[in-house]
């Protein structure tokens, strides 16, 4: 994609827009590069009446107030600033980098996958001998789990949107060789431990509270959700992740991770962000 994509404008209530981009038909992370540099334009100029914006991976849900503007007058305003935000297939300029650790095969995800096959499915080919890891692996053809561990560190993650829990960050890889990609759980777990890491379809996820959950689970990693502000990563903003980040992985054990958790918690960790306003030679999709 070198152009814009083509936008659809939709109601979705009687306080809603919701703008759609490209065609849906397959995944591409350039639209939904284009959808963040349109949620920047929109943002940095609103329109009379908006409320507030929210991007999708190929979307942006637009609330504005109906006592101040009309939606034919909106819908031709996003219109206008659809014309003015630029194409192409580079990423956006305001864009965050995040290392994280990841302690794999985690003994609080092997928790929840237990409790899954015993409470809720146990015939699951996900829940056999090899957990969700081996079944990652298999489906992807990887020769083994430290093949699949390399593909998960050896690539960045880029945060299409938020979502579905407080927080929760959609990401989806970089760099195209990787193309991992793994069916969901049928049906969902009643719980996901906080801080793990899973895959569904090509999308990786970290829950950020504990929470249902359908992704297959592969590790674990901080906390990247705080309300009280108990580390100084979270003072500003209880949602350490949003969209136009990248996140990189770090491998840890399970014990150092266990002793870096504890430490964030105290205030005695300095999360890894890197403020990053110019993206050239950041690799493309």
């Amino acid at each position: 994609m070198t152009a814009r994509p083509v936008a659809a404008y939709r109601p979705a209530g009687d306080r809603y827009v919701l703008v759609e981009y490209g065609d849906g038909e397959e995944l591409d992370l350039r639209v939904n590069f284009f959808v963040l540099r349109a949620l920047d334009a929109l943002t940095a100029d609103p329109p009379p009446g908006l409320v507030e914006a929210a991007p999708g991976f190929r979307s942006i849900l637009v609330r504005f107030d109906p006592a101040r503007t009309r939606r034919d007058a909106l819908i031709e305003r996003l219109r206008e600033l659809h014309a003015r935000v630029p194409g192409g297939s580079s990423p956006p300029t305001r864009s965050r980098r995040i290392v994280l650790p990841i302690a794999f095969d985690h003994s609080a995800t092997r928790r929840a996958i237990e409790r899954y096959a015993a409470t809720i499915r146990a015939d699951a080919p996900y829940t056999g001998s090899g957990g969700n890891i081996g079944y990652i692996v298999e489906h992807n053809g990887l020769p083994d789990r430290e093949a699949l561990y390399e593909a998960i560190l050896g690539t960045e993650w880029w945060t299409a949107f938020t979502g579905f829990a407080p927080g929760l960050p959609f990401m989806f890889s970089m760099r195209a060789p990787t193309a991992l990609s793994v069916p969901k759980y049928n049906p969902a777990r009643t719980w996901t431990p906080e801080g793990a890491v899973g895959m569904g379809g090509p999308c990786v996820a970290i829950f950020p509270v504990d929470a249902p959950g359908s992704y297959q689970l592969f590790g674990r990693t901080l906390p990247i959700y705080d309300i009280l502000g108990r580390n100084r990563a979270f003072r500003d903003d209880p949602f350490l992740i949003g969209p136009g980040d990248r996140v990189s992985f770090t491998r840890v054990e399970e014990d150092e991770l266990e002793e870096i958790r504890r430490l964030a918690l105290e205030d005695r960790y300095s999360y890894h962000v890197e403020d990053e306003r110019d993206r050239r030679g950041a690799g493309d999709p």
